[in-house]
């Protein structure tokens, strides 16, 4: 077939009939330049009736994502696992630490990632905007492990991605929970560690394997075709992401070197480069640096609640500013000087929350451990007056800086009970708050309920019976 010289005669061949085993497909548009109607002028035969050939892109990147887009299907098209409601907080975008903010989220998780939604994921569809998309985590290399200290609420885990985010999911229905925990797990075990490992496509793999002489060939024809820059700039990426693996492992073997060289905490101590802490460090050892049976940060904390703290509703109850806290227990460790009177400490629920951190951060809670089951099997005895006797007796066999410790504590609370008009915190209270963080077993192999029952009894009862266990005189 002759080219058509000008557009009438494209129109022409265009509204004319089919003849024998070809046909034409012709391209028009409004002719304002001699460029377009060079444009105009240009046919194709086609070989088989109604069978339109699709262009072909001589651009390696294009070629490549019209094979995959018509073998792989995409990642919505991937089975779904789970679904349904739990609630979610994102604490870390790329390594940067976000503020904890929970909200309920419909989470899809399907064999290689969790996608998040603020309704179901039918709904979101149906109503999704454009460009509107649920957020999506990648599994691969990704870490999952429960975070009870992360969160006051139930039942939470944390789920941390390679690539520096950071999700905590929760739901209060245990086995609810457990399942999304195991089927995350599972998901997870089942990719490959290393996000840039080969295996993390297996169909790709699959199917470059299968047609490799076809790819190689046109990637060849490519590259010859490519100017000598553009083909200089593609061997130049092909050989950096081969090396990718064995930098990362080089770099990987240099940190493990250096862990495992760097110095101990204790030699670190020994130098001065690192200061003693008051926080974290067993109670003996506060006690003889500062020669004393009471931990100096006790006094000032107790002395500063009594100043001004005795008639506050809630009273070591309700918790402070915890970025607060973290500031006076950082100033602490220091040793700088303290003043608790001091305007950022105003607050009285920061120094009564910096308390009771203390004595839950003590290596050995104040109640030592190998006192736990004796003061436990006291509270158990039937005869009210044999059971205080019994305690008392076990207090005056512990360590001068544990039973001292104990003697100003407790009666520091008494004064607290005797304002409960006002503070509203009864003996019972005050037993929910400290029993747990100052008595506790080693190993909690037993039932925890119920052990938590008789740490709250035995805090009551040395409230409600001071002045028997420790003797009427005070410090």
């Amino acid at each position: 077939m002759q080219k058509s010289t000008d557009s009438d005669t494209s129109m022409e061949t265009l509204n004319s009939p089919r003849q024998g085993t070809g046909a034409v497909q012709m391209r028009i548009k409004n002719a304002n330049s001699h460029h377009d109607r060079l444009s105009q002028s240009k046919s194709m035969i086609l070989t088989d009736v109604g069978k339109v050939a699709a262009p072909i892109s001589r651009h390696r990147r294009n070629h490549s994502q019209h094979v995959l887009k018509d073998v792989i299907p995409p990642l919505e098209q991937l089975m779904v696992e789970k679904e349904g409601y739990l609630q979610k907080a994102k604490i870390a975008d790329g390594g940067k630490k976000l503020r904890k903010n929970w909200s309920t989220s419909w989470i899809v998780l399907s064999s290689r990632k969790i996608e998040f939604y603020k309704e179901s994921k039918q709904q979101a569809l149906s109503n999704m905007k454009t460009g509107n998309k649920p957020e999506s985590v990648d599994l691969c290399g990704a870490h999952i492990e429960w975070a009870k200290e992360k969160s006051s609420r139930k039942n939470v885990f944390q789920i941390s991605t390679v690539s520096g985010n950071e999700f905590l999911l929760q739901s209060d229905i245990d086995f609810i929970i457990l399942d999304w925990f195991h089927a995350i797990k599972n998901a997870i075990d089942r990719l490959p560690k290393d996000p840039s490992s080969p295996s993390r496509n297996l169909e790709l793999f699959k199917i470059q394997r299968s047609s490799s002489t076809e790819l190689l060939s046109h990637y060849d024809s490519d590259i010859k075709e490519q100017k000598p820059e553009h083909r200089k700039s593609l061997m130049f990426r092909l050989h950096h992401s081969a090396s990718d693996t064995s930098d990362k492992n080089r770099v990987k073997s240099r940190l493990k070197k250096f862990i495992t060289r760097r110095p101990s905490l204790k030699t670190l101590q020994e130098k001065g480069l690192i200061k003693d802490q008051i926080f974290g460090s067993h109670l003996h050892t506060v006690c003889e640096r500062e020669n004393s049976t009471v931990p100096r940060f006790v006094k000032q904390c107790i002395e500063a609640v009594e100043k001004r703290g005795l008639d506050v509703d809630g009273i070591y109850r309700v918790s402070g500013n915890l970025a607060t806290i973290q500031k006076l227990r950082f100033i602490v460790n220091q040793e700088e000087k303290l003043n608790l009177d001091d305007s950022q400490w105003e607050d009285i629920h920061v120094v009564t929350g910096a308390l009771k951190m203390f004595f839950r951060e003590l290596p050995e809670p104040l109640f030592p451990y190998s006192f736990f089951e004796r003061f436990v099997e006291a509270i158990k005895k039937q005869d009210y007056n044999t059971r205080i006797e019994t305690i008392k007796s076990l207090v005056q066999k512990l360590p001068p800086p544990n039973r001292d410790t104990m003697k100003v504590l407790f009666g520091h609370l008494t004064k607290i009970v005797a304002k409960a008009s006002k503070n509203l915190m009864s003996t019972q209270s005050l037993g929910i708050v400290f029993g747990p963080t100052l008595l506790r077993a080693e190993n909690e192999t037993g039932n925890m309920a119920i052990h938590m029952v008789y740490q709250n009894q035995i805090a009551e009862l040395m409230l409600s019976e001071y002045s028997k266990i420790f003797g009427s005189e005070e410090d």
